[in-house]
C-alpha cells in the first residue's frame, strides 16, 4: 500500500508538471500574433492537402519521407484532420482545466480513430516538439536551467529515445498488430495505475472535505533519504547544481543522470509523450534537485528529447502525420485556454474527479482493445466478432467520457463568461 501511494504521488506530480509546461507553452503561443500567423500559414497546406491532393501527392513522395512504407507525410483526409483537432481540444481541455497531463489520452485517441500505434506515437511526439519550439518558453527559464545537469541528462535521453524508437519500429516490421499490442499494453499499464490512484485520491479527498488541484501542488527543495544516498555516491565526474539556492550547491554522479535520462528517453520513444511527466518526479523525488531548477531543466530537455525522438526515430522513417500534428496543436491551444478559465469557477475537488474519469476512460479504451489484437496474433483464443465488440465498447466508452467532459467544460465556460469578465476586470 505504501508503494502504491508513493508511486501514485510520483506519477501525479509528473502529470501536474507536464500540464504546467503545456499551459505555459499555450500562453506563449497565443500571446504572439507572429506565432498565430505562422500556425495559420502552416494550416493552409494541411487543409488543402487533406481535401484535394492526397491521391496525387502521397504516392509520389520519396521513401525518406514515408511515401512508400508508411502513411505520411500527412495528406490523409479532411475527416481525420478534423478528428485530430477535436482530439487536441479534448487533451487541451483536460490539461487546462484539470492541471494534469491531457497528453496521455492523445495516442489512445488517435489509435481509436484508426491510426496505427506507431504513427500515433510519432505524431504525438512531433506535436509536442512543434509546441515546444513555437512556445519558445526556454528564454524565460534560462536562469533556472542547470546546463551541466541538462547536458549529461540528455546523453541518457538520446540513448533511451533511440532504444524506444528502435523497439517500436522493430515490432512494427515484425507485425504491425504486434506493434499496436505492445503500445496498447504500455498505455494500459500506465493509465490503469494512474487512473486508479487518481480515483482513490479523489474519494479520499472528498471524504476529508479537501479541495486542491489535480497534481497536489508544487514540491520544494528538501532532500529525501533516497536523494541523500544517491548524492553521497562519489563516482566522478560529479555534476554540480542548485548553486543559487543552496550554499555551495549540490552534487550528484553523472551515472544517475544518464540512467534517469535513459528512462525518460525510453518512455518518450515508446509512448510519444515527450518524457516530461517523468522528469519532474525523478529530479525532485529521486535525484534531489530543487523544483525551481527542475522546471527550467525539464523544459530544456523536452525540446531536445521530443525533437530528437520525433525526427530521428519516426519522421525520417515516415511514421508521422504532419497534418494531424498541426490539427492537434490548434485544438490543444484552444482547449487549454478554455480549460484554464473554467478552473476559476469550478471547485478543485470536482476537477480531481473529472481527471480520474478521463484517465480511467483512456485505460478502458486500451484494455478493451487488447483482446482483439492478441487474438489476431494467436496469443489468445477469441472470436473476431467478440474482439471487435470489446474494441468498440472501449472506443465508445472513451469518446463518451471525453466528449461529455469536453461539452461540460465548454458549457461551463460559456455559462460563466460574465463572471470571468468581471474577474478579469
Amino acid at each position: 500500500m505504501r508503494f502504491f501511494k508513493d508511486w501514485g504521488r510520483f506519477m501525479m506530480a509528473g502529470a501536474g508538471a507536464l500540464a504546467r509546461w503545456e499551459i505555459e507553452n499555450a500562453k506563449s503561443i497565443t500571446g504572439s500574433r507572429k506565432k498565430l500567423l505562422l500556425i495559420a500559414l502552416l494550416t493552409i497546406p494541411a487543409v488543402l492537402g487533406s481535401i484535394a491532393f492526397a491521391d496525387q501527392i502521397g504516392p509520389a513522395l520519396p521513401d525518406l519521407l514515408g511515401g512508400k512504407k508508411a502513411y505520411s507525410p500527412a495528406f490523409y483526409s479532411l475527416g481525420i484532420y478534423m478528428v485530430s483537432i477535436a482530439i487536441g481540444m479534448g487533451a487541451g481541455l483536460i490539461t487546462g482545466c484539470i492541471g494534469a497531463g491531457g497528453g496521455f489520452i492523445i495516442a489512445p485517441a488517435l489509435m481509436s480513430a484508426g491510426i496505427k500505434g506507431i504513427l500515433a506515437v510519432g505524431t504525438d511526439l512531433f506535436h509536442i516538439f512543434a509546441k515546444a519550439i513555437m512556445g519558445s518558453v526556454i528564454h524565460r527559464k534560462l536562469g533556472n536551467v542547470s546546463v551541466a545537469l541538462a547536458a549529461v541528462f540528455l546523453i541518457g535521453a538520446v540513448l533511451g529515445a533511440t532504444t524506444g524508437g528502435v523497439i517500436n519500429r522493430m515490432l512494427y516490421e515484425i507485425n504491425p498488430v504486434l506493434s499496436d499490442a505492445f503500445i496498447t499494453t504500455v498505455y494500459s499499464l500506465m493509465l490503469g495505475f494512474l487512473g486508479f490512484y487518481a480515483l482513490t485520491d479523489f474519494l479520499r479527498s472528498r471524504k476529508a472535505g479537501k479541495g486542491g488541484d489535480a497534481h497536489g501542488g508544487g514540491e520544494g527543495a528538501e532532500l529525501g533519504g533516497l536523494s541523500r544516498s544517491l548524492q553521497d555516491v562519489k563516482f566522478p565526474p560529479m555534476i554540480k547544481f542548485d548553486e543559487d539556492l543552496i550554499p555551495g550547491g549540490r552534487r550528484i554522479s553523472w551515472v544517475f543522470l544518464v540512467l534517469s535520462g535513459m528512462l525518460v528517453g525510453l518512455a518518450a520513444g515508446i509512448m510519444g509523450v515527450g518524457g516530461g511527466f517523468l522528469t519532474f518526479p525523478i529530479f525532485v523525488y529521486i535525484l534531489g534537485v530543487s523544483s525551481m531548477t527542475t522546471v527550467g531543466t525539464d523544459i530544456f530537455q523536452i525540446v531536445f528529447t521530443a525533437g530528437f525522438a520525433s525526427i530521428t526515430q519516426y519522421a525520417i522513417y515516415g511514421f508521422i502525420f504532419f497534418t494531424l500534428a498541426m490539427g492537434m496543436l490548434i485544438g490543444s491551444l484552444l482547449g487549454i485556454q478554455i480549460g484554464a478559465l473554467v478552473t476559476k469557477v469550478v471547485p478543485g475537488i470536482t476537477i480531481r474527479g473529472f481527471y480520474a474519469m478521463a484517465v480511467l476512460a483512456g485505460f478502458m479504451n486500451r484494455i478493451f482493445a487488447l483482446p482483439s489484437k492478441l487474438g489476431e496474433m494467436g496469443v489468445i483464443s477469441i472470436s473476431p466478432g467478440l474482439g471487435s465488440l470489446l474494441n468498440n465498447i472501449g472506443i465508445w466508452l472513451f469518446f463518451i467520457v471525453i466528449g461529455g467532459f469536453s461539452v461540460w467544460v465548454i458549457g461551463t465556460f460559456l455559462k460563466n463568461i460574465p463572471v470571468l469578465k468581471r474577474e478579469e476586470a
